[in-house]
């Protein structure tokens, strides 16, 4: 087995990328490289750092951009960078270095989706099916060729955070199906086409532009709801409305059946299809 990376930097947060950051120090010593891992984004219980303690593979915290930049453009070896749940945009003088080789997961099927928060974008776009795409990194964003894609349904009641799970999931299948491939530079891949003047999703958006009437389709209202979910993590604002005149913040949200329907103060009730309600606790602003 011929060794083509020196050097391999996992840059990321989270579980699944704990999870690839494990399954790449378990096969380093088949091909050999040097293996460490850089964390962009502060988190409070850091997963990632906890097994790099566990598994003795070197650990930087870099949250500046400038020094992020500057230390990655400074790598002289062969080097392969896994950029896994990584917000970090990088430099084109590190992209177009010809030592380093960069690969990104995305959380969509490329290139529709390109940019932030994709899981949420494409409940409330109504999207039957969505995945994840692994792609070599260029200079321009979520723009580089395919390596794996895989696909999942998207259920009629899945809130952003459920979605983000499964995903999270689908990478590490990706990632272990493909890294053999790309750490020996024999991966086939797939060109996104002409990607100029697609709809690219900044961190600042918001569905809906963060705010709905309440005559609008109930399904629809249940869908931003749902896409802006994610759980503990405050990802987007409450979603607003007015009510009799005043706006208003939902607080919390969730389909039941009409039997279970009550007099509460500060509850909108709407219809959904069927027998169900949506009901809206809101909160005065």
């Amino acid at each position: 087995m011929g060794q083509k990376f020196d050097r391999v930097v996992v840059i990321g947060y989270g579980k699944a990328t704990g999870n690839i950051l494990k399954y790449i120090e378990g096969q380093r010593t088949a091909y050999g490289y040097h293996l460490e891992f850089i964390e962009h984004e502060s988190h409070a219980l850091s997963i990632t750092r906890k097994i790099c303690e566990e598994m003795d593979i070197p650990y930087s915290f870099m949250p500046d951009k400038q020094e992020l930049s500057a230390y990655l453009c400074g790598i002289m070896e062969k080097t392969l960078i896994v950029s896994a749940s990584n917000n970090f945009l990088f430099p084109a003088a590190c992209v177009e270095k010809e030592n380093i080789t960069i690969i990104n997961f995305h959380n969509a099927l490329l290139p529709d989706y390109p940019g932030r928060n994709a899981p949420s974008w494409v409940i409330y776009q109504g999207e039957r099916e969505t995945g994840i795409t692994w792609h070599y990194v260029t200079a321009g964003i979520d723009e580089g060729n395919i390596i794996v894609q895989k696909r999942c349904a998207i259920g009629p009641e899945d809130k952003a955070y459920e979605l983000t799970e499964r995903l999270m999931d689908l990478a590490c299948e990706g990632f272990e199906e493909c890294f053999a491939a790309v750490l020996e530079e024999r991966a086939q891949t797939t060109s996104q086409g002409n990607v100029s003047g697609r709809r690219m999703y900044r961190s600042y958006e918001v569905p809906g532009d963060g705010f709905f009437e309440l005559s609008e389709e109930p399904e629809a209202i249940y869908r931003l709801l749902r896409s802006v979910d994610y759980g503990k993590n405050d990802i987007f604002p409450h979603m607003q409305t007015v009510v009799d005149g005043v706006r208003a913040e939902v607080v919390r949200y969730r389909k039941i059946v009409s039997e279970k329907k009550k007099v509460e103060e500060n509850v909108v009730y709407l219809p959904l299809s069927g027998t169900h309600l949506l009901k809206m606790k809101y909160r005065i602003l």
